[in-house]
């Protein structure tokens, strides 16, 4: 068996490493993706991701995933996939969210290379 052997990932020892909002910590890698967790509250501003889909899976919390014709209420436990291109604009307006945010390797969670946050190994 080539590779490490598994290992499990306590989500809550994770969340537990940081407190900055907006700025996604990388957790786990597979097949070429990023699995990253991040907590946010507020406005974020519109984007889009013009490469790959972005899946987006509310550990806590609740978050309005707002889209230029309409808003998608997303509660603890729910999820939402993003369509590359798709213009969004997260918004947790009830305090603090906790999510697990799933992209392509390198995707900027900005949408921009140059304003992109780069998530941090935790």
């Amino acid at each position: 068996m080539a590779g490490e052997a598994p290992k499990k990932i306590s989500l809550a020892e994770k969340f537990a490493l940081f407190s900055d909002y907006w700025a996604p910590r990388l957790a786990a890698r597979y097949n070429g993706n990023e699995v990253r967790l991040a907590k946010v509250a507020g406005e974020y501003h519109w984007h889009h991701h013009g490469e790959t889909d972005e899946l987006f899976l509310v550990i806590e919390g609740e978050l309005d995933m707002e889209f230029r014709d309409r808003t998608e209420h997303l509660a603890t436990g729910d999820l939402i996939v993003v369509p590359r291109g798709v213009e969004h604009r997260p918004c947790a307006r009830s305090g603090e969210v906790k999510l697990l945010v799933m992209d392509a390797d390198g995707t900027p969670n900005t949408g921009d290379e140059a304003t992109a946050f780069k998530p941090v190994e935790i």
